[in-house]
């Protein structure tokens, strides 16, 4: 409540705020867009992503359908890419391109590529920092126990660093899935431009939250300051 009544809050963080909604609304607006765009070969977003693995000799990475929408990811952990009902059986400009996206995101796991690796191993820390961290920093400014809003801040600090070296990650895979498409002429230019357009939408979701995070960090600081 203090926040939302704070104008510093509105100042900082507000904007960053607004830009996430932005983003994520960009990326739903795009997908939509070329969902209704048909690749002229038929292919579909299993099978691209099934191509494109056999194409840089990974034989062990399975890619199963999963329930909901846009929850397409790749899992480490059982070697897995699961991708959503839009996307597995779809034909579209689209879903081909997020397909691709999460087949970059195995051959990345493949070629032990060193920000992905960072990425997980941080991950423990980023979760325990992301449950506990807001808790202590209110717990902390109501009760004035600024050891704690220092904590606080400190397990915050987490996130922030698992999102920045997130992009990295997301922006390489999405390179690889465009290079993929193109390099084995699974897409025609136009299609390629329209997968290119969805995986920058979706790119950007993940800047707008590394700037959201960043905006609430600095908050926090400054504010345990005053």
């Amino acid at each position: 409540m203090f926040m939302t009544l704070d104008p510093l809050y509105f100042i900082m963080v507000m904007p960053a705020l607004l830009f996430t909604l932005w983003a994520q609304f960009k990326v739903k607006s795009s997908f939509a867009k070329y969902s209704k765009e048909r690749t002229t070969n038929g292919i579909t977003g299993a099978e691209a992503a099934r191509q494109i693995l056999q194409r840089e000799g990974i034989h062990d990475v399975r890619v199963e359908q999963v329930s909901g929408h846009l929850t397409d990811h790749f899992d480490p952990r059982d070697n897995v890419i699961r991708l959503s009902e839009s996307v597995f059986g779809s034909s579209s400009v689209a879903a081909v391109g997020v397909a691709a996206h999460e087949a970059g995101h195995a051959i990345q796991h493949a070629h032990g590529y060193a920000p992905m690796k960072l990425r997980a191993a941080i991950i423990p820390a980023t979760g325990f920092g992301s449950k506990l961290a807001l808790p202590l920093i209110m717990i902390g400014f109501l009760m004035g126990m600024y050891g704690l809003v220092n904590l606080g801040i400190l397990l915050f600090g987490t996130v922030v660093v698992f999102q920045l070296v997130t992009l990295p990650v997301e922006f390489n895979a999405s390179s690889r899935a465009l290079a993929a498409l193109e390099g084995n002429v699974m897409l025609t230019n136009t299609e390629i431009y329209g997968s290119k357009k969805v995986l920058t939408a979706a790119a950007l979701t993940y800047v707008a939250a590394l700037a959201a995070s960043l905006a609430q960090l600095l908050y926090f600081v400054m504010r345990s300051r005053r």
